[in-house]
């Protein structure tokens, strides 16, 4: 069981630090600015739908708010893996 755990665990920093690795100077970019240059270049005259409630006022603030939400739904997703499994464990 121990090795699995170690196994798994390097492969998955391994899938982290390859990537950054092979292609290091790339710009990884969201597919929000990808789609939004895409849009302007087939129809330059699009207008958006409607704009943002609140724009975070820097880019790291938006990769922060964007970590806190994976963070609270991996903790919600694990929660509630956990509760399943306990369940099973406690039924007869």
């Amino acid at each position: 069981m121990r090795t699995k755990n170690i196994i798994l665990i390097i492969i998955v920093i391994m899938l982290a630090v390859i990537p950054l690795w092979v292609k290091g100077d790339a710009e990884f970019s969201g597919a929000d600015g990808q789609a939004e240059v895409v849009i302007t270049q087939t129809q330059p005259d699009y207008e958006p739908w409607f704009s943002s409630l609140w724009e975070p006022p820097s880019g790291e603030i938006e990769s922060l708010l964007f970590a806190l939400q994976a963070a609270i739904g991996a903790g919600f997703i694990g929660y509630f893996l956990g509760c399943l499994k306990a369940r099973k464990e406690t039924t007869p």
